[in-house]
C-alpha cells in the first residue's frame, strides 16, 4: 500500500472518529468503537509518516489528498 494512500485513509478515519467520541459521551456509554477507529487511523498515519524520508509538511497535505483522489477518479 502506498504511503500517501495510508495517510489519507488514516487521516479520514481520525476525522470520522471525532463525532463518534462525542456521541458516545453524550449517551453516557464508553467510546469503544471510536477508540478502535482512533487506533487504526493513528497507526496508519504513523506508518505513512515513518515511510516518508523527509516527513510530511502541513502544506503538502492538500496535495496528498488531491493526488490520491485523482488516482481513483482517473
Amino acid at each position: 500500500m502506498d504511503s500517501d494512500l495510508m495517510f489519507v485513509i488514516g487521516a479520514t478515519l481520525l476525522v470520522l472518529c471525532i463525532p463518534s467520541i462525542f456521541a458516545a459521551f453524550a449517551d453516557s456509554r464508553p467510546p469503544r468503537a471510536a477508540a478502535i477507529i482512533l487506533l487504526i487511523g493513528g497507526t496508519l498515519v504513523a506508518i505513512a509518516l515513518s515511510q516518508k524520508p523527509g516527513g510530511i509538511a502541513l502544506s503538502q497535505i492538500p496535495d496528498i489528498f488531491f493526488r490520491v483522489i485523482g488516482r481513483f477518479v482517473n
